[in-house]
């Protein structure tokens, strides 16, 4: 069954003490997003194709499958991956920041050979320490 190949999701959500313009720019600015995470040529314009510039691995090509300003940005990330970034706003001046990484498959390798299992789990970390420690850092809050 093919449901069985897949693996989870990644899913990673803080709530920031900032409002959620602010976060906004963090999402879906290039500036934002090279901020906290990697280098990269983001628009937020669906069908933009864009590139992550993924130090030792090289640049990664994306593309914006969606985007709904201040709440929702979509894009494909590479050959098999989905990234979702979803904030909400909460009551005194709060947002919730929700990272969604999709598109694990255990018969599947990525662009530089390595299997997706192996990946996800050092990408597990990495997510963990983008979303609770540099996003939060560079947001101020």
């Amino acid at each position: 069954m093919e449901t069985k190949k897949n693996l989870p999701d990644i899913r990673k959500t803080i709530v920031l003490n900032a409002p959620i313009e602010k976060v906004w720019k963090a999402a879906a600015t290039s500036e934002g997003i090279a901020s906290w995470w990697m280098p990269n040529n983001f628009e937020p314009i669906i069908g933009r194709e864009f590139i992550l510039h993924a130090a030792q691995f090289g640049d990664s090509p994306c593309k914006v499958t969606e985007i709904n300003s201040p709440n929702l940005v979509v894009f494909n990330w590479g050959k098999d991956w989905h990234l979702t970034f979803e904030l909400k706003k909460l009551e005194d001046q709060k947002t919730e920041f929700t990272l969604i990484h999709s598109g694990w498959d255990t018969e599947k390798v990525t662009e530089f050979g390595q299997p997706h299992p192996v990946v996800r789990s050092i990408m597990e970390g990495g997510w963990e320490k983008l979303i609770k420690e540099k996003l939060p850092a560079y947001i101020g809050g």
